[in-house]
């Protein structure tokens, strides 16, 4: 079954990784297009699910690098609005786990400029799920633009977030508190282990899935690195482990989880309203398969999810436990 179109909503980042320089005093950067929701589309659409992305994408040299990345990939660009403000520069430094520590660049940057008369022009007439979270949800002057815009099309269609905290641009207690309002048309709540830790610290996955079970959401999934994800389809719990791989670096994982997770459950046509035939093995089957694009993702250097022929091939195996 062709998977049925996913929209993406949020921002593109410019990932600058340090790199060998050239000579003693000079510090090399290596840039790469990157930015959460970016690379959820990108996955998406590498895996073979119809990926429209609307983004503010600058006419600076990191836009134009965006444009022909998100293009090189499949991603549906026509929803993108050309914007003057420069673009979101990240510089990322890798500790020995291969997990990124950044550093932003993004004041008065494109990404958090939404307003809401660009948010009305896009056209989700044919979109089954409508995804975002990170920054675009909680940096203004957009931020509650883009929270109104999921709200309304929650009508019609699934709503995947992902919060993706970043503490050093937006303190944890704006997710917080913005989180409840969020879980009221909310039907996928994807987060990391460090996310529930920033937001509810010192809560059991447990208790935190019923909590937002409790404010409206159907399914939540929660990935933990190497230990593999638990997901919650309205308190029936699973379990799903983490195939192992040799870790290049993390970066981007997350997000192709979340590409995987979607992209599974549209090829099994349960994208669309509010998961209501959604059962606990087709949780497992979901999370099982986007764990696997998660790993490959992990064996390669920055946000570069796979593409589908990738996952016709055996589960990368040997090495350090996967991402």
């Amino acid at each position: 079954m062709r998977p049925p179109l996913v929209t993406v909503l949020g921002e593109c980042v410019a990932d600058a990784f340090t790199a060998p320089a050239p000579a003693p005093g000079e510090l090399a950067l290596r840039v790469l297009p990157g930015g959460g929701p970016a690379n959820t589309a990108v996955a998406l659409a590498r895996l073979g699910t119809p990926a429209r992305f609307l983004a503010r994408l600058s006419d600076d040299v990191f836009g134009r690098l965006f444009r022909a990345h998100l293009d090189a990939s499949g991603v549906d660009l026509t929803g993108a609005v050309r914007a003057p403000e420069p673009s979101t520069l990240a510089v990322a430094e890798l500790d020995d786990r291969g997990q990124a520590v950044y550093s932003f660049h993004a004041r008065g940057t494109a990404d958090w400029q939404w307003t809401a008369d660009e948010l009305a022009a896009a056209d989700l007439a044919s979109t089954a799920c409508l995804h975002s979270g990170s920054l675009a949800l909680v940096r203004e002057p957009g931020g509650t633009a883009v929270e109104e815009f999921l709200a309304s099309a929650s009508a019609s269609a699934t709503i995947s977030v992902d919060p993706n905290v970043r503490p050093l641009l937006v303190a944890p207690e704006v997710y917080r508190e913005r989180l409840p309002r969020w879980c009221a048309f909310t039907d996928i709540l994807r987060l990391s282990e460090d996310d529930l830790e920033l937001l509810l610290p010192e809560c059991t996955i447990e208790r935190a899935c019923d909590a937002w079970h409790a404010e409206g959401v159907p399914l939540v999934v929660i990935t933990r690195g190497e230990r593999g994800a638990i997901a919650s389809l309205n308190g029936e719990r699973v379990a799903v482990p983490a195939p192992r791989t040799e870790v290049v670096d993390t970066v981007g994982a997350g997000d192709s989880f979340t590409a995987g997770l979607l992209h599974h459950l549209g090829t099994q046509g349960l994208l669309g309203g509010r998961l209501k035939e959604l059962r606990a093995d087709d949780v497992f089957e979901a999370c099982a398969f986007a764990s696997r694009v998660a790993a490959l993702t992990c064996g390669v250097a920055g946000p570069n999810p796979p593409w589908a022929a990738r996952l016709r091939l055996p589960a990368a195996t040997a090495g350090r436990a996967g991402c």
